[in-house]
Formats: C-alpha cells, structure tokens, sequence
C-alpha cells in the first residue's frame, strides 16, 4: 500500500476512534450520574411533634352557702347636734363649768342664765293685769246677777242681753283669759334666760362668756348628744342585694354591724346596728347610704376602750343573710374582667364571666356557676381562651367559710 493509502486509511478510521470513545464517556458518564442519582438514600419520614401545652393546677367547684361580711366605711357623727340660741335678750349673768369646749353636761343642766331683773318685772306687772281683770269678772258677774233678778221682778219672759249685761262680762273674761296669758308669757320668758339642753351631751363650740350681750336668735354655742352616735356607711346595689335591705320601709332594716378602728396602736371595735336607709340614692357616688347607730358609745369599758367620738374613722363589717349556691375560690383565679378560664372536657380553655358577690385579698365568692366546673385556679399572661392545656391532679376545696 503506498503512503497516501495509508494517509487515507487513517484518517477514516481517526473520526471513528473519536466518535467511540465520545459514546464511551457518554455512557461511562450517565452510568456514573445514575448510580449516583439512585445510589442516594432516601430521606425518611420523621413524626411530627406536638407542640408544647401549658400546665395549669384546677379547681372543682363547690356549691356551698355561706353567710358573707360586707365591707365598708365611714365617720362617725353624733346623731343629734344642735347650735344652743338665746330665745331672749340680755346680758349673760352666769356661766356654767360645764359650758367649755369639750365638757359633758346632763339633759336639763343650765349651762347659761341671761340676766333675769326685767323679766322678773314683766312678771309683776302680767300679776297686777291678772288681779284687775279677775276683779272686773267678780263684778260683772255680780252686776249679771243683780240684773236677773230685776228683769224677773218685772214680770218679763224674755230678758235684754245688754240689760242683764251679759256682753260686759264676756268682755271681762276674755280679758282675764289674755291678762293670764300675758302672765304665763312672762313668767316662760322668765324660765328661757335659763339656758338648758334637754339630752345628755358635749359642748363641741362656744361663742358667748360672762357679761356678753345677747339678743333673741344669737348663738350661744354648739353642742350634741352623747347617748347615740351614727355612721353612714356606703353600700353599692351588689352590697345592698347581699345584705337584703329593703328600699321601700324600714321594716326588716335591722342589721348586725361591727365596727373597727385602730386607736393607740391597739384595734378596737364597736357593736352597731343599721336602724333606716338615707331616702335618696347620692347623685354623684350612686350609692345608698345606710345609718348604722351605736348606743351609749361614751360609756367607759374594762379594757379602756375609747369612745366613739365624731370625726372618727372606722371600718365596719356587716354580716349577711346566709347566701345559697356560692363557690369560693382563690382571688388568683379571677381575671381582671370578673371572668374566669374553665377547663372543658375536650382540655380546652374556656372564658366564663361570673356573679362576684365579694372579694378579699386571698380569696372570692362568686355566684352563677354550676358544681363540678374545672377553673383554673392561677391565672397567667399566656392563658387565653381556646388554648389546649394539660391539667394537674385536681385540687378540691372544702367550701366556703
């Protein structure tokens, strides 16, 4: 074969060679790429966890009745005060020990005398006028009687009035009777420069001394009444419905009330009654006021316990009528909005608003709720209403107190 055979042989069998070896990687190639495509391990299916449940402790409720103390406040004011007036003019002769800021006096002690001379005078000046017209009855009376007995000498059946001067002695007696009247003014007059009170009391202000001069209406001073002592305690309708005070009549107002108050770093307290109901609703507060009264409050104790003066300020505890179907239950258990979260069967929050009747720093009695409930006895930012919880072991109340 020459050369330029061979030259034509081999390059006809060149394009070939490359032609097969291309193939060859190509296959070699998608060979490898599939071992390593199939080769690869499949991921497995990893269980889908359950995402974290709150825990919360629970309360079963209670239906239980329970008779509740009301709470509430008040200053204590004397139930009668009065401004001692001069009911007549004159100069003031005598001052009573007792007439002094602070001092005690007994129903019916005179505390002032206004100068007594003109009264004493009018006194006998009304005497005089009372002889002279009961002089002049005596008269006519007699004339009246002389009369008569001329008119029937004469004969007559029927008598002239004015001849048997009947006319005149009415006049007499009608003056005897103003004569009388004229006294009994002066000597009432005479009986007031006697200043008196008619209730034992406490001289609270006073504006007059010895040798002063008073008229009729002036003030004499400031006093009230020691035998019973008031407060006026706020109640709300809530209170007023717990307690059942009526707001049609005083009957059936009656009510225990014990009130407190921290005196000389001791707590003292006092045994009170509510006796009426103010008669109108306080415009700005809507709240009724209910009176409670104390009696004898100065009265000394064995215990030194100090009297219910005015101006104190005291607390007091009013105890209702026993209250059917209440659940007391941690205050921590009660949200803001007087609310609480109920764990239902399927361990869901629940939101149920509720009834409170009353409310303490550790504890409250709710109305409204049926027995057996799961409540959440904590309340936290994170529990809401909806929320899938886990329940702990189930912490049972022994009721209300």
């Amino acid at each position: 074969m020459t050369e330029q055979a061979q030259q034509t042989a081999g390059g006809v069998r060149s394009p070939l060679r490359q032609v097969l070896i291309t193939v060859v990687v190509l296959t070699i190639g998608l060979g490898l790429a599939w071992l390593i495509l199939t080769g690869k391990p499949k991921p497995s299916i990893q269980p889908q966890e359950d995402p974290l449940r709150p825990v919360v402790s629970v309360i079963v409720t209670e239906l239980k009745s329970a008779v509740l103390a009301v709470h509430t406040q008040g200053a204590i004011e004397p139930r009668r005060r009065i401004s001692v007036v001069a009911q007549v003019g004159g100069k003031v002769a005598a001052v009573s020990d007792n007439f002094v800021e602070g001092a005690f006096f007994e129903p019916g002690a005179v505390l002032l005398e206004i100068e007594s001379d003109d009264y004493e005078f009018a006194i006998a000046r009304a005497r005089s006028q009372v002889a002279a017209a009961d002089q002049r009855v005596a008269e006519e009376r007699g004339r009246n009687r002389q009369a008569k007995r001329e008119w029937r000498q004469l004969g007559s059946p029927e008598a002239n009035a004015l001849f048997l001067r009947e006319p005149q002695l009415k006049a007499a007696e009608a003056a005897l009777l103003a004569a009388q009247a004229d006294m009994a003014a002066a000597e009432l007059a005479l009986k007031r420069t006697r200043i008196t009170v008619p209730f034992p009391g406490r001289i609270e202000a006073t504006y007059v001394d010895l040798g002063q001069y008073v008229t009729p209406g002036t003030p004499l001073g400031e006093a009230y009444g020691i035998d019973t002592v008031e407060v006026r305690l706020p109640l709300s309708d809530k209170q007023l419905a717990a307690l059942r005070l009526p707001l049609h009549g005083q009957q059936g107002v009656a009510r225990p009330v014990t009130l407190s108050s921290d005196f000389g770093g001791r707590r003292w307290q006092w045994e009170a009654e509510i006796r009426r109901i103010d008669a109108v609703i306080d415009r700005d507060s809507r709240v009724v006021h209910a009176v409670a009264e104390v009696d004898q409050p100065f009265t000394p104790t064995p215990t030194g316990r100090p009297p219910l003066v005015p101006g104190m300020f005291v607390q007091a505890d009013i105890m209702t009528p026993a209250i059917d179907n209440l659940v007391r239950l941690p205050a921590s258990a009660l949200r803001s909005d007087n609310s609480l979260l109920i764990v239902d069967d399927s361990e869901h929050l629940q939101r149920r608003v509720v009834n409170v009747i009353r409310r303490t720093e550790e504890w409250v009695w709710v109305a409204g709720l049926p027995a057996n409930l799961r409540v959440v006895g904590e309340q936290t930012p994170l529990l809401m209403a909806g929320l899938m919880v886990d329940v702990e072991p189930v912490n049972q109340l022994s009721g209300v107190q």
